[in-house]
């Protein structure tokens, strides 16, 4: 009786320690900003947008503006994860967590991201993939004062799972910025589906939210570095006042 004893005592005790070490591990991996890149890959992107939104993030990493603003916070990284969503069903994980503290590490984040191939499908689903993100920031093994969800799309509509009103008031539950990138397709070399209505209005009004909240614009394929660079760097090195919307034209 008293082996059980001291062993029931002893696996107790390696319990709290074990939780203890976690919880230092945790405090331990600081960074500037936990960002998800939440990109569309719904039905109405095609692969050449597919493709397009990829290489500009991974091009958007590299450049000197936006490495200058992840080496210049307090810890001079950030943490990183890129997913795609279609459906309620479909929030891919294309680039997993990863800390981005430098040209290499972010060469080869974009590099991963080049690699993959496309999983997700379906209609919108928004408020679904908002709380996927929700759920990846809130479950990482990273930690940080800023946390932000960047959602890409050329719509604002959703046709299935959580309501975006749920989820986007989840996300801002938790202290978690929503940013916009409208990808508005109003010229030519831009596949996907033009909207009837102004996509950074939607955007604005039903999608982002938070302390310095945005929408950034590209109304073109070959905008969409531009927008994805302005905006990296407007996230990860301070947040603009709340409401500021940027236009990015060739």
């Amino acid at each position: 009786m008293r082996q059980r004893i001291l062993l029931a005592v002893a696996l107790v005790l390696a319990t709290v320690v074990g939780i203890a070490n976690t919880g230092q591990t945790r405090a331990q991996t600081s960074v500037d900003l936990e960002l998800v890149l939440l990109a569309d890959a719904s039905g109405s992107i095609d692969s050449t947008e597919l493709t397009f939104q990829r290489q500009g993030y991974a091009n958007a990493l590299v450049h000197p503006e936006v490495q200058r603003a992840i080496t210049s916070g307090a810890n001079r990284r950030i943490a990183l994860t890129y997913v795609e969503w279609g459906n309620d069903q479909w929030q891919d994980v294309v680039v997993p967590w990863t800390i981005i503290d430098g040209l290499p590490s972010a060469r080869a984040f974009g590099a991963t991201l080049l690699e993959r191939p496309r999983r997700a499908q379906g209609g919108n689903a928004i408020g679904s993939a908002l709380a996927a993100a929700t759920r990846l920031i809130e479950t990482n093994d990273v930690r940080s004062e800023r946390k932000v969800i960047d959602l890409s799309g050329d719509s604002a509509n959703s046709w299935s799972g959580i309501p975006i009103p749920v989820a986007r008031a989840e996300a801002l539950a938790h202290g978690i910025v929503i940013n916009g990138l409208a990808i508005a397709c109003r010229d030519v070399g831009c596949n996907g589906r033009p909207m009837p209505y102004r996509l950074e209005d939607a955007f604005e009004r039903d999608i982002i939210g938070g302390p310095g909240s945005f929408v950034v614009t590209a109304d073109s394929s070959t905008s969409f570095e531009d927008a994805v660079r302005k905006k990296l760097v407007l996230e990860i090195s301070a947040a603009p006042a709340e409401g500021v919307r940027l236009v990015s034209r060739p």
